[in-house]
């Protein structure tokens, strides 16, 4: 491999490398999306059968106030979790446009930084969608403490931990 007629053309195997690794990024950000509208669709159904319960429950009833607070939570990580995966599919594209950068580079005279600032305006919105999905977590722990406290305080037994 001495870069000569008879070896191979290092500078298209780097070509290839550098637009590659953005496809890899592109397939992480589809795997990020789908988990993401799992969590999605998985908060509508609970809402949606939470809702359902509140409706046949008295007015005044405790465990319908409590399924008020529940859904209104619910609904704030559903608003968090759409901008998470809209961010999510924005980094794709992102990353989706570097790779045709790198790969339209010796066809057109395209500056070296434009595909990194894409790349890395890419890393910097996953990084948005990991912040947000963390969000998400910490009201979902609201929720579980919500139903947790409804419970003991109905029940005999003593909260663990």
């Amino acid at each position: 491999m001495n870069g000569g007629s008879e070896g191979l053309d290092l500078s298209s195997i780097r070509l290839i490398g550098t637009a590659v690794t953005p496809a890899v990024m592109v397939s992480a950000c589809g795997i990020v999306a789908t988990g993401l509208d799992n969590q999605i669709a998985r908060m509508t159904t609970r809402m949606r059968d939470m809702l359902r319960e509140a409706r046949q429950l008295p007015e005044g009833s405790s465990r319908r106030e409590l399924l008020g607070q529940e859904v209104a939570i619910l609904d704030r990580r559903h608003a968090i979790l759409a901008r998470a995966i809209a961010l999510a599919y924005t980094a794709l594209l992102s990353f989706v446009v570097t790779s045709l950068l790198y790969l339209a580079k010796r066809q057109l005279d395209i500056p070296e930084a434009l595909p990194v600032m894409s790349f890395a305006l890419g890393v910097l919105l996953l990084g948005a969608v990991a912040l947000l999905a963390l969000a998400s977590l910490r009201l979902s722990r609201l929720a579980i403490r919500l139903e947790r406290e409804e419970l003991f305080r109905d029940s005999r037994s003593p909260p663990l931990g």
